[in-house]
Order: C-alpha cells, then sequence, then structure tokens
C-alpha cells in the first residue's frame, strides 16, 4: 500500500474547505486535473471514499470526516518544521559540535566563542573534550562537526586537516630550580631536574619526547599525567620542571619561570573536518575565527 503524501492530504483539505476541486485547485497553483488525480491516488492509498458529491458541493465521507483531523495537524507539523528552520536558514541560528582537548578547550576556544557569540547570537556551540583519536573518530562518524587537535594526527582518508595555530612548548619551572641565568634551556639541561610530563601516548609528549632525542637525550619523568592543569600545580609547587603549551600558560608564570627551549619547539593546532563536510554559516563563522589566529603564536 502506498503512503498518502502531504502534498495530497493538502489537496484534500482544500478541496473540502473550498467546497470544490476547481477552486481547490486554484488555490494551491494546480490544475484541476491535477488536483483530480492527487484526490484519487489518495483514496487509493487510504483504500476508501474520501469525498463525494452533496447539492453540487464535494463533502466529505465518514472517511473523510475521520481523515480530515490527521490530516491538519500533518500541516501543521510541516508548517511547525517551516517555522523553526526558518532562522537556520536565515542564518540567524545555528549548531556545532566541536571536538578538542582540555588545553585548547580552556585556554583557545573561549575568545574564539566570545567572538562568535557577538557575531551570531543564535549559534549553540557543543564542545566535547577527549583525546585525538576518539575525537578524530566521532568527526569521521559525523558525531562531531569538527576538531581541534594536535598534529601530527592520525587522519582517516574522509578527513581533512586545516592548520590555524602555532603554538610554542616552553620549559616552565620553579625559580630555584632554573639553572643559572639561562635565557633558554636545552634537552640537557631538562634532562638533570625532575620532570613532570604529560601523559606517554598523547600528541603533545609524542612531539617533546622527539625534541629530546634530536639531542640525544631521554626524558625519565617523575610523573606523567594526563591533565596539564595538575602538572601546573606540581610546578608552582616546587615539586619539579616541565615542558607545556605557550598557550596553557597565557604569559602567567603563576609563582614559576618561563623559558624557551633550545633549540625551538612548538606543535602545530589544525581543525580536523570531514572531506565532504557541509559547511554551513555557523560552522563557517566558528572556521572563520580559528582562521582569524593562523600563524599567530600564542
Amino acid at each position: 500500500m502506498r503512503e498518502p503524501t502531504l502534498r495530497q492530504l493538502r489537496t484534500f483539505l482544500s478541496v473540502v474547505e473550498t467546497g470544490g476541486v476547481t477552486t481547490a485547485a486554484q488555490s494551491l497553483g494546480l490544475t484541476q486535473p491535477a488536483a483530480s488525480q492527487q484526490l484519487r491516488e489518495l483514496e487509493r492509498a487510504m483504500g476508501v471514499r474520501l469525498l463525494e458529491r452533496v447539492s453540487g458541493r464535494a463533502v466529505p465521507t465518514a472517511a473523510g470526516r475521520a481523515l480530515m483531523e490527521p490530516a491538519r495537524r500533518a500541516r501543521a507539523a510541516v508548517d511547525d518544521a517551516r517555522s523553526v528552520t526558518a532562522a537556520y536558514r536565515s542564518g540567524d541560528a545555528g549548531r556545532v559540535r566541536v571536538g578538542t582537548g582540555a588545553t585548547a578547550s580552556i585556554h583557545l576556544l573561549p575568545p574564539v566563542l566570545a567572538e562568535l557569540n557577538e557575531r551570531m547570537p543564535g549559534l549553540e556551540v557543543i564542545v566535547a573534550t577527549g583525546n585525538t583519536p576518539d575525537m578524530l573518530r566521532r568527526v569521521e562518524e559525523g558525531d562531531l562537526d569538527a576538531a581541534l587537535v594536535t598534529l601530527p594526527a592520525a587522519l582517516g582518508s574522509s578527513l581533512t586537516a586545516l592548520p590555524v595555530v602555532t603554538d610554542p612548548l616552553v620549559a616552565f619551572l620553579p625559580e630555584a630550580m632554573l639553572p643559572g641565568r639561562r635565557r633558554a634551556l636545552s634537552a640537557a639541561d631538562l634532562e638533570r631536574l625532575p620532570l613532570i610530563l604529560y601523559e606517554a601516548g598523547a600528541n603533545t609528549r609524542t612531539i617533546i619526547d622527539a625534541w629530546f632525542r634530536r639531542a640525544g637525550r631521554v626524558p625519565r619523568p617523575i610523573m606523567e599525567l594526563g591533565s596539564v592543569e595538575a602538572i601546573k600545580v606540581l610546578v608552582t609547587g616546587g615539586r619539579g620542571c616541565s615542558v607545556l603549551p605557550a598557550l596553557a600558560l597565557g604569559g602567567d608564570a603563576q609563582g614559576a619561570v618561563i623559558r624557551p627551549l633550545r633549540p625551538p619547539l612548538s606543535r602545530q593546532l589544525a581543525v580536523v573536518l570531514r572531506k565532504e563536510k557541509v559547511i554551513d554559516r555557523g560552522l563557517g563563522r566558528l572556521l572563520d575565527a580559528l582562521n582569524a589566529r593562523k600563524g599567530r603564536k600564542t
């Protein structure tokens, strides 16, 4: 059995409300034969007569009267659907789902979201945090619209990465552990100190380990934590030193000292999208706000 269509139900209701097929067809912008065809198809779909002629007017049968209320609900539901999506169609509203790590969600996204709120107050931004592989999987599955991750990342064939922010990595240590009055610290300098590093396997930790290896050094941290904020607390408490993204420090040593690395080291943050992702106005505004920071060192 064929399902009734909205067009058929609209035609049926218009005939009932106007009392004639010709008048209904004119109000709907149809020809009279087209409207009659819609009614015949609706009756075939329902398997029952819905209209009859009484004193020259088209009136509903008992089955037709029973159909009127469901048909009106269907028409109203479509009108509601158009109404609630009107703001999205005009670009006044939208929703973007973004995945990222804790550091970016705390230190990078807030000014971006504040800018978006000014430019597009009706945009709802949902932020999910987690490790990079999980964020990439959710983007690939369509559960997230985009992810802000540290490169390099293992991208599937359906994903693409757009670099947005260069984030230097710096030494962060209690002043009492600072080796002399050196401006920049080397891998050899840090290897001699108690190291508190981000947990192994994370992209940022991989970049740090590679920097030590290039200097012929192997870091042996006394602690490995999954929270940059926890590492900052331990360092400012004098428990050890660390290598952290400048983004996470915001230029504030918080009772410790910040020193550049020698040679310099940085990480690249990028937005990852599905290659076939449709860029609506909301997502486009988010990408514009992030791209405004492209090449900018934090």
